[in-house]
Parts: structure tokens; C-alpha cells; sequence
């Protein structure tokens, strides 16, 4: 596994790739890797075959933070995270610092304006400019013909899905099923903050998506009495607060009068200090 540091090295890279048409693939992270960005390189792998590449990066991203953000605290990880990627048969590893990505005078932001508004866009309203923003930079850096998501963050896949249609990048995007722990905890670098009681108590999003799906089972129903009922469920965690539930469209994400098979939900619920997000199709 190759490491790379500077942004011009990574695109000397890609474009020896171009040149030999060697198929590429890409997996964005912030680093603080655990067995759900590890299925995101498998699928990666499964994409271009042996014969092509995976590039992983890794890099804590300041522009999506807002400033009373865990910036400072998120968890990095740098030789634990070299030696997964190495395992993991990633082919180049590219961890470049904030001066290269963000150099002095940066002005430039590519921001979505739709699918961006609800849900994560309203509870952090400078979050996806930041993410448009370093995807794009990274896409353009990388070369990639394909990017692979997590599920967990439906969003922001269906947000980087549009910026890709939207600005004509050639490539496709591949969005993979949500890892979860046994008792059904999406995994997630923000899960090392709960502590043991914690971590019991954040099964609670699990819970409610079950609850959710069970509701709609048989038929639709008042999707404002379902959040309701689920947030009574979520507040007998002792050290839960709720966020937001939301019920919408898949394609569309417009929000919905009825929950229905089909009907999406996501959610996000502070535990602790913790904020972590889930979703699914009921």
C-alpha cells in the first residue's frame, strides 16, 4: 500500500491510471476506521476487480464542523488506521493536512441546495457545503469512476448523488448497507464517546426503527402520530434528547403526511453528548 501526503503526488497517481485506463475506485473517510468503512473498501474491491485500485482517504474535514463541533475531539488514529487499510488490500492510502486541502485565501465552496435543506442540513446548517465542498475537491484530486457511501449517512448520499449528476463528474456513486453490531447499533467512529451505560442506552435508535417498521406493517398511519409514539420510546433513555425523526420520500426526501411500507426514516438523538444518526426503509 502506497501512502500519500501531498495532493499533487495523488493526481500524478490518478493520471497514470487515466493513461493506462486502470479502473479506480474511492472511499472517503475521516479516518477513526472500524468494520463499516472495512465492508466500504470490500465493496470498493468488488468494483474494479484486482486489476484496479482502491484509493481510501482519510481527513478529518474542518468546513463540515460547525465551531461548537467536536472538531478537536474526533477520534484520529493514523497507524491503526494504515495498518487496517494495509490489511484491507487498499491499494493507496491519501492523507493529505488542512494546508493542502484548505491553502491560504481558500474562498471556493460547492454547496446543494435541495436535498441539503432537512433532516442534517437544518440541524447543521453548514454541514453539507462542507461536504460538497471536500468531495468535490477529493473527486477531482482522485479521478475515481467509482465512490462508495455508507448507508448510514443516507443523506449525504443522496446529496453527493446530486452534486455528481448536477456538475457531470463521471462517476458512479455506490451506496452500501449500514454495518451494525449485534444488538443493532449502526457502527460509528462516534460511538468510542459513550461510555458503558452509554453505549447500552444508544441501542435506543435500533429500537425505534424496529418500532417504526412494525407500525407500518400492515398499513399506513399518521406519520405525526407515529413520531409521537417514537419519541416517547426514545425518552426513556435517561440520557437520550432527541433531535429529529423524519418521515419522506426516498427519491425525493419530501417529508410525508402518512408513514407506509416504503416510507424512510431517519432520525438523530443525542446520547450524552454524543450525537448519532440512523435511518431505514420501513
Amino acid at each position: 500500500m502506497r501512502f500519500v501526503k501531498t495532493i499533487s503526488a495523488m493526481q500524478r497517481l490518478a493520471r497514470s491510471w487515466q493513461a493506462r485506463q486502470v479502473p479506480v475506485a474511492f472511499v472517503p473517510t475521516m479516518g477513526s476506521l472500524h468494520e463499516g468503512h472495512l465492508s466500504l473498501v470490500q465493496r470498493a474491491r468488488r468494483a474494479v476487480g484486482r486489476k484496479g485500485k482502491v484509493v481510501v482517504s482519510l481527513y478529518v474535514n474542518p468546513t463540515q464542523f460547525a465551531p461548537h463541533e467536536d472538531l478537536a475531539a474526533y477520534p484520529r488514529d493514523l497507524a491503526r488506521d494504515k495498518k487496517l487499510c494495509a490489511q484491507a488490500g487498499v491499494d493507496v492510502l491519501f492523507a493529505p493536512s488542512d494546508r493542502e486541502v484548505y491553502p491560504g485565501g481558500f474562498s471556493t465552496f460547492v454547496a446543494e441546495e435541495r436535498l441539503s435543506r432537512r433532516m442534517e442540513g437544518a440541524a447543521r446548517p453548514t454541514h453539507f457545503r462542507g461536504v460538497t465542498t471536500i468531495l468535490a475537491k477529493l473527486f477531482h484530486i482522485v479521478q475515481p469512476g467509482v465512490a462508495v457511501f455508507g448507508a448510514k449517512d443516507i443523506q449525504q448520499a443522496a446529496v453527493v448523488r446530486k452534486m455528481v449528476a448536477d456538475l457531470n463528474f463521471p462517476l458512479k456513486i455506490i451506496v452500501a448497507a449500514t454495518v451494525r453490531e449485534r444488538d443493532g447499533l449502526a457502527l460509528s467512529s462516534r460511538n468510542q464517546y459513550l461510555t458503558p451505560d452509554q453505549r447500552r442506552q444508544a441501542v435506543v435508535l435500533w429500537r425505534a426503527l424496529q418500532r417504526a417498521k412494525k407500525a407500518v406493517a400492515a398499513a399506513s398511519v399518521p406519520a405525526a402520530r407515529l413520531e409521537k409514539e417514537l419519541r416517547a420510546l426514545i425518552a426513556t433513555q435517561p440520557e437520550s434528547r432527541l433531535d429529529y425523526i423524519e418521515f419522506f420520500d426516498p427519491q425525493t426526501f419530501a417529508p410525508v403526511q402518512k408513514a407506509k411500507r416504503g416510507t424512510h426514516i431517519a432520525l438523530a438523538v443525542f446520547i450524552g453528548k454524543t450525537r448519532l444518526i440512523d435511518n431505514a426503509t420501513l
